[in-house]
């Protein structure tokens, strides 16, 4: 019980009170819902936690690998809904929704075709990848990758050993979202269940759209959580498909093939094998 209350605590502190429900108390008419009045304004400091310097000396150990989460399982559909937002609030939006938003307003540039950041994608690229137009006996469909498409997140991380705090952390890198072919969308003919990136996004560039979009705090809808909060904090379910080694970064699926149970395990390895080196270190 005490464990559970400090942890409410401490979320009431780290989350903000914008979103639809904020001055609902005081307006006189329904657009002043959701709106800070003057005196809220002066003082709010509202914005994603900075992170501290951590100067490369003061990293003993290091490790960058990818995840992927399923948007499938129950622990991580609140980066899934809302999937309809006709009614619904416009500060409550799925993660692919915010991310898509953010690019198309410019808040978010940067933006790539892979994790290692080698090539920026426009927004013209990205809208290949999200929008597909075909015509068929003179008729003109149009089809678009949209949030009910996207079935996960490939997430790039980096755990490392800080000396100076003396603890294992992790911060993340960035982030894709996997969906299918919008290429194969609409055709029966074809039957692709497979997922692909649709963009990378760089996290720390990011954080400011994603503090900024709400989830919706089944505990306590006065305090909603932002999404720079739930990824900071890891609250996922999340498996790891690849790590940084000697083999170009292979994939796990590369070495492990065709067992999905061993793929775990293997992945579960890797994952022992991180938790195992905070504990080295300090044999050290």
């Amino acid at each position: 019980m005490i464990k559970n209350s400090l942890l409410i605590f401490i979320l009431c502190l780290s989350t903000s009170l914008v979103n639809a429900q904020a001055n609902i108390l005081n307006a006189k008419s329904a657009d002043q819902i959701g709106k800070k009045n003057e005196q809220q304004l002066e003082a709010s400091n509202d914005g994603p936690i900075p992170y501290g310097y951590v100067d490369d000396r003061d990293v003993m150990w290091s490790k960058v690998v990818w995840e992927f989460v399923d948007l499938n399982q129950k622990i991580n559909l609140p980066y899934y809904f809302p999937i309809d937002t006709t009614n619904i609030s416009s500060d409550r939006r799925s993660l692919f929704d915010t991310l898509v938003k953010g690019i198309r307003q410019g808040k978010i540039k940067e933006a790539y075709s892979d994790s290692f950041f080698t090539s920026k994608i426009t927004q013209d690229e990205i809208d290949t990848r999200l929008v597909n137009v075909r015509e068929e006996d003179g008729y003109r469909d149009t089809f678009r990758i949209q949030t009910q498409d996207v079935e996960g997140y490939m997430l790039k991380g980096m755990w490392y050993f800080d000396k100076r705090q003396g603890e294992m952390k992790y911060r993340l890198l960035a982030l894709a979202p996997m969906g299918k072919d919008v290429q194969t969308l609409g055709v029966q003919e074809i039957d692709d269940e497979n997922l692909y990136e649709l963009f990378w996004v760089f996290f720390p560039n990011a954080r400011e759209v994603l503090h900024e979009s709400k989830v919706f705090n089944p505990m306590n809808a006065s305090h909603p959580i932002s999404y720079d909060h739930l990824l900071n904090a890891r609250r996922f379910s999340a498996v790891i498909v690849r790590e940084e080694n000697i083999y170009g970064n292979r994939a796990i699926s590369e070495y492990v093939r065709g067992n999905s149970l061993f793929q775990l395990l293997e992945a579960n390895k890797i994952k022992e094998e991180i938790r195992n080196r905070e504990i080295d270190m300090w044999n050290y």
